[in-house]
């Protein structure tokens, strides 16, 4: 019996691994969507018959930790992908055989869902839950064993035996999972942190960098007109020395956010350091960039930033304008030209747009 349950440890152990490797960014969730659920309480009940393969045989009655896949999906996607694992331990179960055994197996089966539905809505912490679903499991495994095995000489070591064994590959199986998903967790926040700026949320200057050399190579294949916006705060050296770095910092947030709001859904807002933004305008001519440019100096100059002190300021800032195909002939060149016309509306007072 050591034998086969151990061998149904192993698949299990093996199959969860490579499912988490497959899931990279995805796990199972309750709030996950139904495609996703169906799709995990397959793969669940799959796993289940993969298990019911390697089972220990009496007469009819077979013995292994389909249970195991049962309980995990249960606990962590709820109700739907619990009955679509159901399903498959069921189809599976009556097609080793067909019988009173098989029968019984079928209401053990299901009973174990409901245990470990009514266990993940205790408010209680994740590995009780767990240790409740394995439990109920174990009793039930037990009381049915007991009806349909009569050798004492079996059962009074198959019992603990399975008890031990069934512990050991849900909390085995849990901790795999859990290890999976916080490297998932880990790896989703260092590539957010890693494309994304730390204070105003827009794209960082390494993120700017990448979609800036995609979406040019994309303008120079399809000849479109790729437009760019160079944005500096104006005298925000003088914001930081009269109100400090802090409130200098709740501007630039104010900022992003007035960025986003002013531009189109598909454009693409970026931080590129201190007090500079930048937007890229895709498909956009210079006459319509120039009217986004505009509408982003109007919604900055009318907005009052607020601090955290309660005290409310004005801004202004500088806009300049390039565009791949009519200011400017290479997209190489957007970067530089609508820097230098950046420049030119600083240094002929500020608060406007100026085109390359």
């Amino acid at each position: 019996m050591l034998k086969e349950l151990t061998s149904n440890l192993a698949i299990l152990i093996t199959c969860l691994f490579i499912y988490s490797q497959l899931t990279n960014d995805s796990s199972l969730r309750t709030s996950s969507s139904l495609r996703k659920k169906v799709i995990t309480g397959a793969l669940a009940g799959v796993l289940s018959n993969i298990l019911m393969q390697y089972s220990m045989h009496f007469d009819q009655t077979i013995i292994d930790l389909r249970h195991i896949p049962l309980v995990l999906v249960t606990y962590y996607g709820g109700g739907i992908p619990s009955l679509v694992a159901l399903l498959f331990i069921i189809i599976g179960r009556f097609f080793i055989s067909f019988g009173e055994s098989s029968l019984l197996a079928i209401i053990f089966i299901v009973l174990i869902a409901l245990a470990a539905l009514g266990a993940r809505k205790l408010n209680r912490g994740r590995r009780v839950k767990i240790f409740l679903s394995l439990t109920a499991s174990n009793i039930l495994f037990t009381m049915l064993i007991l009806y349909l095995i009569s050798d004492t000489g079996i059962l009074l070591p198959m019992i603990p035996s399975y008890w031990t064994i069934s512990y050991i590959a849900g909390f085995s199986s849990f901790y795999v999972i859990e290890y999976a998903r916080e490297n998932q967790r880990m790896m989703i926040q260092f590539k957010a942190e890693s494309s994304t700026d730390a204070l105003t949320g827009l794209n960082n200057v390494r993120k700017f960098d990448q979609i800036f050399n995609s979406v040019s190579e994309e303008a120079r294949k399809k000849d479109e007109r790729l437009s760019f916006l160079f944005i500096d705060i104006d005298h925000f050296k003088s914001i930081n020395d009269t109100y400090g770095h802090k409130e200098g910092d709740e501007v630039l947030i104010e900022l992003g956010n007035l960025l986003k709001n002013a531009v189109r859904s598909f454009d693409i807002v970026s931080r590129n350091g201190g007090e500079e933004f930048t937007v890229i305008l895709l498909d956009c001519p210079t006459d319509r960039a120039v009217q986004i440019g505009e509408r982003i100096r109007e919604s900055v100059e009318n907005h009052s930033f607020l601090l955290t002190t309660g005290e409310t300021i004005s801004v202004t800032v500088s806009v300049g304008v390039a565009c791949y195909g009519e200011t400017t002939k290479s997209p190489e060149a957007l970067l530089n030209d609508a820097d230098e016309a950046l420049y030119e509306a600083k240094r002929t007072g500020r608060n406007k747009v100026c085109v390359a």
